[in-house]
């Protein structure tokens, strides 16, 4: 019996098309349940009311999420210009207003100031932590704080619409640790009208697409089936960024150990972070050295199945 509470050992990635309303927490509790798994987490939160992709790992897959964490990934977003809220999108409460509006010229010269590596600021109602409490705790008790820059790289910042005079449609291809919210609160006041998110979508985050995500309707029609099951990515699809190597037959008993193991390498030089293959299968991830892994990450076999 508390084998069974404790949930399946089973290991993979599940994209989910997250809706707008719900939580990437919540998402990612819904996706634990529909697979009875006894460990599950996400690559990269989604604020409530943005939509997209969420990469949610199970079991051993967990073990890959700073890869997709790190990983490009891409959004499309609507601003509202002339409005800045309390939240920087349309959750908040509206803090400043300006009559003014910029041209297409304007706002696609202004984009141009946000490429390569910035700084960013985190919005106050965000999960940075602050002497141990969220930020978005503390802005929601109207404490005073203020939040320090963080470096961001913005590979790429283009207008795709202007629908009116009041919105502007842009999308992003960014690195870890971007905020969309900061990005249209920085534009607006760039521009001088101040602005905010009005929805955001995730379009892909490394590897993973929204057009190939299960709805949440979805999960739940399928719920503990084999059809869900159906569903679930290899865990090595969480190491497509780095570079794989072949261990040998005794070189694979080795890492599995945790020891440095024997690998045939092409391409690779000393010092790479790579991963380390066997049949296929993802055995350990670690650092090259001089025809051997020396693993930081081991991933723990499947049992057998049984029957």
């Amino acid at each position: 019996m508390a084998r069974k509470r404790k949930g399946r050992d089973i290991s993979g990635w599940l994209v989910v098309d997250k809706p707008a309303g719900v939580t990437s927490t919540a998402v990612v509790n819904k996706v634990k349940w529909a697979f009875n798994a006894n460990k599950a987490g996400h690559a990269g939160t989604l604020d409530p009311e943005a939509t997209g992709v969420l990469a949610v790992a199970l079991g051993e897959a967990t073990k890959t999420v700073p890869y997709i964490t790190d990983a490009l990934k891409a959004y499309r977003f609507v601003v509202r210009l002339g409005q800045a809220t309390n939240t920087d999108d349309t959750e908040g409460e509206v803090i400043a207003q300006s009559d003014l509006r910029p041209t297409d010229e304007q706002i696609k010269e202004a984009l141009s100031g946000f490429l390569g590596d910035i700084m960013q600021v985190p919005p106050k109602f965000s999960a940075v932590k602050i002497d141990g409490q969220r930020a978005y705790k503390l802005a929601r008790e109207e404490e005073d704080f203020e939040l320090a820059a963080r470096p961001l790289w913005v590979e790429e910042l283009l207008m795709t619409d202007r629908p009116d005079a009041d919105h502007v449609e842009l999308e992003m291809t960014c690195g870890k640790g971007g905020y969309v919210r900061a990005i249209a609160r920085d534009l607006g006041e760039a521009l001088g009208c101040h602005g905010h998110v009005k929805w955001l979508r995730r379009v892909w985050s490394g590897p993973f697409d929204a057009e190939d995500g299960i709805t949440l309707e979805q999960l739940d029609a399928l719920a503990r089936t084999p059809e869900l099951d159906a569903h679930l990515l290899p865990l090595e699809v969480g190491l497509t960024d780095l570079p794989e190597v072949k261990t040998t037959d005794q070189g694979v008993v080795r890492l599995r150990n945790g020891n440095p193991g024997m690998v045939i390498a092409h391409g690779v030089e000393y010092g790479d972070e790579c991963w380390a293959s066997f049949d296929g299968k993802a055995v350990a991830v670690g650092q090259y050295r001089a025809g051997e892994l020396h693993p930081s990450r081991v991933f723990v076999p499947a049992a057998p199945t049984e029957g």
